[in-house]
Formats: C-alpha cells, structure tokens, sequence
C-alpha cells in the first residue's frame, strides 16, 4: 500500500459532514461541564441516546469515539478557559449526536481554536495525542470546522455508517 501515518489522518476539513441535516431522522445533545468528570457523562448519555437510536454494530466503537473527542474537548476547555470567567455563549462542551438512516455522526463543540492534530503515533506510551489515531481508525471519517457568529471555538465530528435493515 506504501501509504505513511500522516496521510490517514487527514481529517476533512471543508468542514460539515457531507449530510444533509434537514433529512436528519433523530438528534439529541448534552451540555457538559468544564470538569474530566464529564466524559463519564458523555459516555452515559451516547449509550443511552445509541440504546433508543438501534444502532446495533457501532454501539461499541461510537462509544469510544466519543469519549476520545469529549477528551480532547475537556483538555482544551479545563486548562485554557478555567481563568476566564465563563462565556456567555453557555457551557464550554457540548456533545451532539445525529442520525439519518444510514449514518451518525457524534460532534464536540469546545472553546479551542486550535486545529485538531493527532500526537506523534510512535510513542504509544504518550498520554495524550493517542485519541484522534483512534478517532480515526474506529469511525468512518472525521473532520473539524471553527464555529462562526457569535460562538468561539470548533467543532470536531466523527461520521458512523450504519447496517440497515435492508
């Protein structure tokens, strides 16, 4: 294949998932607090949300998608946000989860403006930098887009295909 590391992890970065989100058959999301406390949150609400959803083979793999990006997202708004006093724009993560009939996409909103980049592959025993590698070997495609108006930050998403019944 002859294929290096940094070529699998580019992320698309024309931003949106290529959905259509009028066609979106259920959606849900969750404010979580500025605390690591949250990705068990996180975890718990996604399972819940994927329990109603039936998204049967993914369940697994999206869970653990989304603890690495509400991760990520924490990182950014703990350590930079924490003496600024709170924006007015409401919590500083939010965790959103979007199904259409075949796929869904988790999406983490943070305060970060700083480009998603993965850490240096070849020291596993590195404690961050690990979570997009595994973004994107566990979901169908990723990427990441900078909010616009009057919210600061990004978001970053990872797309899920889905078994149908057919």
């Amino acid at each position: 294949m002859g294929t290096n590391g940094s070529t699998m992890l580019k992320p698309l970065r024309q931003g949106l998932p290529p959905l259509d989100p009028a066609a979106v058959s259920n959606a849900a999301s969750c404010a979580l607090p500025a605390r690591y406390e949250a990705v068990r949150e996180a975890r718990q609400f996604t399972r819940r949300t994927l329990g109603q959803w039936d998204v049967g083979d993914r369940f697994d793999d999206v869970c653990l998608v989304v603890s690495e990006l509400v991760t990520n997202a924490l990182r950014h708004a703990v350590s930079g946000e924490t003496e600024r006093p709170a924006a007015p724009q409401g919590p500083a993560v939010r965790l959103h989860l979007m199904r259409w009939t075949g796929r869904l996409v988790c999406a983490v909103r943070d305060p970060s403006h700083e480009t998603p980049t993965p850490g240096d592959s070849d020291d596993f025993s590195a404690e961050s930098g690990r979570g997009l590698f595994l973004v994107d070997s566990f979901s169908d495609g990723w990427g990441w887009h900078p909010l616009a108006g009057t919210l600061s930050g990004k978001v970053v998403w990872a797309l899920f295909r889905l078994q149908t019944a057919e």
